[in-house]
C-alpha cells in the first residue's frame, strides 16, 4: 500500500508541475516549421524566389517519396505470387515453385539494370512529376505516312552517364517492380514442369528483351502512345497503371510458354477431357491474393507518380471496389453456374482478375463503373479459365492467362468504354480529358483495341522466339520421371516439405507414373 500511496503521489506532483510550466512546445505541430528552416542567403529572411525554389523543391520530394514508398509495396507483391502460385500446384513442387519466384526477381531486374530500362524508357524525355528532368530523351524513330513512330529508346543503359540522376532512379525502381509483376505470371503457367536451368534464362531475357519493347510504345513515348496526336484517336493507347502493358504481356508470354511447354503428365484423359490436379494449400493461395491486393494499392495508386495528385483517391477506391466484386461474382458463378460449389481458387482468382482489369481505367472512371469492370472480370476469368484449359487444351496449373492475359485486356477495352471524360487533360500531349465510348468518344476506344491487338503480336512473337530458342539449346521440360517424382529434389536438391511423396500429393494420377515409366505407389507404402 506504500508504494502504491508513493506511485500516486509522484503522478500528482507530475501532473501539477506540467499545469505549472509554460507553453513553449508545440505539441499540435501548429509552429513547427518556419521561416529560419527555409534554406536562405539571410537565414530567417528568405526571399521569394527562395521560398518559390524551396516549394518547387518539397513537391518533387513528396512525389519521389510517394513513387519510391508505393514502388516498395510493389516489391512485396512477390511474395503474393509466390505464395498463390506455390499454393495452387502440387507439395512435390513447391521448392521448385517458390524457387522460381523468388529468383525471377533478381534475374528480371539485372536484365531490365543492363538493357531493359534503356529500351523502354530511354526516350520517354522529361520526367514532370520529379522535376522535369531531361536527360532520357533518345527515342530510335520510323517515319511513316509523314508521322514518327517511336519503337525503342536508346539510352538509360546500366543507369550510368546522363542516367545518373536521381530523377531517373526513382523512376527504374517503381517500373523495376512492375516489370518483375510480369514476369513472374508465366511462372504459375509453365510450374510443375519447367526445368529450372531454362527458367534462369528466361527470367534475364524477359526484363531486358521482351518485356520493354511493348512498354516503350505505351509509356516511354512510342508509336501507340502518339495514335492520339499522330491520328486524332482519344489520347492514344492509354494504360494508367499496366492492364495491358504488365499483366496483358505476362498473359501472352504465359499463353505462349504453356503451350510450347505441353500439359503436366496426366492432366488430360485419352478423350481429352482434363483431369483436376488439386491445389495442395488452398490457405496459403488465399493468404498469397490478399498481400497482392494490398500490394496493389502500391500499383495502381503510385502510378500517378505523385503524391501531390490527389486523384489518388479515386483510384484507391476503385481499385478497391473492382477487387470486391471481382472476388464475389466469380464466386457466385462458380456456385451458381459452374460447379455446384464456390470453389476458393475462384475466389482468389475473381480477386485478383478484378484488380487487373481495374489496373488501366482506375483512374478514369466512376465508383459504379469499377464495380461492373469488376464484375465483368469475375465471370470472365472463370470462363477463360475453362475454354483455355478444356477447348484449347493449354494447361495453366494457376489461371495466369485467364487472370492476366484475357483480363489485362478487358482492363484496357474498358477504359476505352468507361472513362468518364474528369482526367487526363494533356496526357500523351493531346488536350483535354480521356474520354471512352459510352461517354461520347469512340475514337478512344479504337486506340485501346489497337494496342491489345499490337501487344499479343509483339509479345506472342518476342515470347516464341525466346521459348524456342531455349527449348533447342537446353530444352524447356524436365524429365518425364523427375515431373511425376516432383521437381524439388532433383532439380533444387531440397524438398519444399519433409515426408511429403508423390502418391500423396497427387493420388488420382497414378496413372501419370505408368506414363513416365515408373512403378505404381501402393498406398500405405
Amino acid at each position: 500500500m506504500k508504494t502504491l500511496a508513493a506511485i500516486l503521489l509522484m503522478l500528482l506532483i507530475g501532473c501539477t508541475l506540467a499545469f505549472s510550466q509554460g507553453r513553449s512546445n508545440d505539441p499540435g505541430g501548429a509552429t513547427t516549421g518556419n521561416a529560419t528552416d527555409v534554406p536562405a542567403a539571410t537565414a530567417g529572411q528568405p526571399t521569394l524566389a527562395e521560398l518559390a525554389a524551396t516549394a518547387g523543391h518539397n513537391r518533387v520530394a513528396i512525389n519521389m517519396m510517394w513513387t519510391l514508398i508505393t514502388g516498395f509495396l510493389v516489391m512485396f507483391m512477390q511474395a503474393g505470387f509466390a505464395m498463390v502460385e506455390t499454393g495452387l500446384t502440387q507439395a512435390k513442387n513447391a521448392a521448385h515453385t517458390f524457387a522460381m519466384n523468388f529468383l525471377v526477381y533478381p534475374l528480371g531486374m539485372l536484365g531490365f539494370y543492363v538493357l531493359g530500362f534503356g529500351l523502354m524508357f530511354g526516350g520517354v524525355g522529361a520526367i514532370g512529376t520529379m522535376g522535369s528532368y531531361g536527360g532520357l530523351s533518345h527515342e530510335v524513330t520510323i517515319n511513316l505516312f509523314g508521322k514518327s513512330f517511336g519503337l525503342f529508346g536508346a539510352s538509360g543503359f546500366f543507369l550510368t552517364g546522363s542516367s545518373y540522376d536521381v530523377a531517373v532512379f526513382a523512376l527504374f525502381l517503381f517500373q523495376m517492380v512492375f516489370m518483375d509483376t510480369t514476369a513472374t505470371i508465366p511462372t504459375g503457367a509453365m510450374a510443375e514442369r519447367w526445368k529450372y536451368s531454362a527458367f534462369v534464362i528466361y527470367g534475364l531475357l524477359v526484363g531486358s528483351v521482351i518485356y520493354p519493347i511493348f512498354g516503350n510504345w505505351v509509356w516511354g513515348g512510342g508509336w501507340l502512345s502518339q495514335l492520339g496526336s499522330n491520328f486524332g484517336l482519344g489520347h492514344g493507347h492509354v494504360d494508367f497503371a499496366g492492364s495491358s502493358v504488365v499483366h496483358m504481356t505476362g498473359g501472352v508470354i504465359a499463353l505462349v510458354g504453356a503451350w510450347m511447354i505441353g500439359p503436366r503428365i496426366g492432366k488430360y484423359k485419352k478423350d481429352g477431357t482434363p483431369n483436376a490436379i488439386p491445389a495442395h494449400s488452398i490457405p496459403m493461395a488465399m493468404i498469397g491474393t490478399f498481400i497482392l491486393a494490398f500490394g496493389w494499392f502500391g500499383f495502381n495508386p503510385g502510378s500517378t507518380l505523385a503524391g501531390t495528385d490527389l486523384r489518388i483517391a479515386v483510384v484507391a477506391v476503385n481499385t478497391m471496389l473492382a477487387s470486391a466484386t471481382g472476388a464475389f461474382a466469380a464466386t457466385l458463378w462458380m456456385w451458381l453456374v459452374r460447379a455446384g460449389k464456390p470453389d476458393p481458387s475462384m475466389m482468389c482468382n475473381g480477386m485478383l482478375a478484378g484488380l487487373v482489369a481495374i489496373t488501366a481505367p482506375c483512374a478514369f472512371v466512376t465508383a459504379p463503373s469499377a464495380c461492373l469492370i469488376g464484375i465483368i472480370a469475375g465471370v470472365l476469368v472463370v470462363e477463360a479459365a475453362f475454354f483455355i484449359e478444356g477447348t484449347l487444351k493449354i494447361d495453366d496449373p494457376v489461371g495466369a492467362i485467364a487472370v492476366h492475359g484475357v483480363n489485362g485486356a478487358w482492363g484496357v477495352l474498358s477504359l476505352g468504354l468507361l472513362a468518364d471524360g474528369t482526367y487526363g487533360d494533356g496526357l500523351n500531349g493531346v488536350p483535354g480529358m480521356v474520354t471512352g465510348l459510352l461517354y461520347g468518344n469512340a475514337s478512344q476506344f479504337f486506340a485501346e483495341c489497337i494496342g491489345v491487338a499490337a501487344n499479343f503480336v509483339i509479345n506472342a512473337t518476342l515470347a516464341f522466339i525466346v521459348f524456342k530458342s531455349i527449348d533447342v539449346v537446353i530444352g524447356l521440360r524436365v524429365k518425364a520421371d523427375v515431373e511425376v517424382d516432383g521437381l524439388d529434389l532433383p532439380e533444387m536438391g531440397v524438398p519444399g516439405y519433409v515426408g511429403v511423396s508423390d502418391h500423396l500429393a497427387m493420388p488420382e494420377l497414378s496413372g501419370a507414373r505408368q506414363l513416365a515409366g515408373k512403378p505404381v505407389p501402393v498406398e500405405g507404402r
